[in-house]
């Protein structure tokens, strides 16, 4: 039989709204240790069984917050390593906890992402060729152009990628407002209940609560709302990428457990799903909203799928025009696409997002009596990720 990557359990925290919501002071380190540390327990393995643990970080300074996470959540024995690959550090962290596993090199890997846009520190840096500083540093993807700036992701990826793919207004607030409406009913139906693990949370006066929901969707959004918002470039023409059609800001932290197929079966253990392909792709920064289609194709033409195998499809809304333009390219059923909503209802906790939208197809392709699925996104400077999944 041929080596399999399985998921054999996941966890994840409610999505809190970044410096106005409940995680507020809660960092990524503490978002990741709970993520990683229930996903283990759900596993039923033991700790010292985990070969090493894969984090996505993104604009959090660096480091190896993996290994600060193994160490927190008891995972002593197993090292760690931060994934950037921007929004896509948590599809790609799975991607190569996968690939570890299907090399027969590790036999279980812990893949997730934390994010704490809340305590997200500022960079600063010497200016080249100067005893100047920048004190508001970023570090650049690409090199910025006016028409793919490397700080301004309304225009780099919302506005570039509704002009090509010829987008009005009313088709992203309309897409932003369903986004809305299928995370509240999902919220309300209990579809995310298996996925999230609630933690404790101090707040500023002492008093504690339970963190348990995610918070970022709005239940009295309406289409007429979205279209009082001002665009976010009034001084382009035409310019349609408000708020209310762009994924929000937020903190959260989400982990898979991936094994060898043999040894789950020898431990008896139920797979969450099985990871069959995966691929990445570049493109030019001013298409990177564009990014996923590729990237599905040919993650899809890996596994020796097409299109039409899909049963459900999770295509991050960093903003709501790539989930339209990649739906619209490649002919998808929207009823199939984002079914409880992504970024502009859920938000985009940059680097969790990826591993969420794995749990989350994972469990509803489950609900729905299994099948294929795909999780799909953009990242800056010009990349589009996939990763395909399959629910026996």
């Amino acid at each position: 039989m041929s080596r399999e990557a399985v998921i054999v359990a996941g966890a994840r925290t409610a999505i809190g709204t970044a410096f106005k919501g409940t995680l507020v002071d809660t960092d990524a380190f503490e978002l990741g240790t709970a993520a990683v540390a229930e996903a283990v327990r759900r596993s039923g393995l033991e700790p010292e069984l985990v070969d090493d643990v894969v984090i996505g970080e993104s604009l959090y300074g660096g480091g190896a917050i993996a290994r600060y996470v193994a160490i927190e959540a008891g995972l002593v024995n197993a090292p760690g390593i931060a994934h950037n690959r921007h929004c896509a550090s948590g599809l790609s962290a799975v991607q190569t906890a996968s690939a570890s596993v299907l090399a027969g090199m590790d036999r279980v890997v812990i893949a997730g992402g934390a994010q704490s846009s809340s305590t997200s520190p500022k960079a600063s840096r010497r200016i080249p060729g100067t005893d100047e500083w920048d004190e508001r540093w970023l570090a650049p993807s690409h090199r910025g152009t006016p028409d793919a700036p490397i700080d301004d992701m309304g225009i780099t990826v919302g506005w570039n990628t509704a002009v090509r793919a010829k987008l009005t207004r009313a088709d992203m607030d309309e897409w932003a407002l369903r986004s809305h409406a299928r995370a509240i009913a999902g919220i309300d139906a209990g579809s995310f209940v298996d996925e999230i693990v609630p933690i404790e949370v101090t707040r500023r006066d002492g008093s504690t609560l339970t963190f348990a929901v995610d918070e970022h969707p709005r239940r009295t959004t309406t289409l007429e709302k979205l279209a009082s918002l001002k665009p976010l470039h009034p001084e382009i023409e035409g310019f349609s990428i408000t708020a209310g059609n762009a994924s929000g800001v937020n903190d959260a932290a989400a982990a898979v457990v991936i094994t060898d197929g043999d040894l789950a079966r020898d431990r008896g253990l139920q797979p969450l799903a099985v990871v069959r392909s995966w691929a990445s792709v570049g493109v030019p920064p001013v298409e990177t909203g564009l990014a996923p289609s590729p990237a599905i194709r040919k993650a899809l033409g890996r596994a020796g799928l097409a299109v039409g195998d899909v049963k459900l499809w999770e295509i991050n809304e960093a903003f709501a025009s790539v989930a339209v333009a990649a739906t619209r390219e490649l002919g998808l059923d929207e009823d199939t696409v984002n079914v409880l909503g992504s970024g502009c209802s859920l938000g985009h906790p940059i680097a969790t997002t990826g591993t969420r939208m794995i749990l989350t197809l994972a469990h509803e392709l489950r609900r729905r009596g299994g099948g294929i699925g795909v999780a799909a996104m953009c990242a800056g400077g010009g990349m589009g990720s996939a990763v395909v999944i399959e629910v026996p």
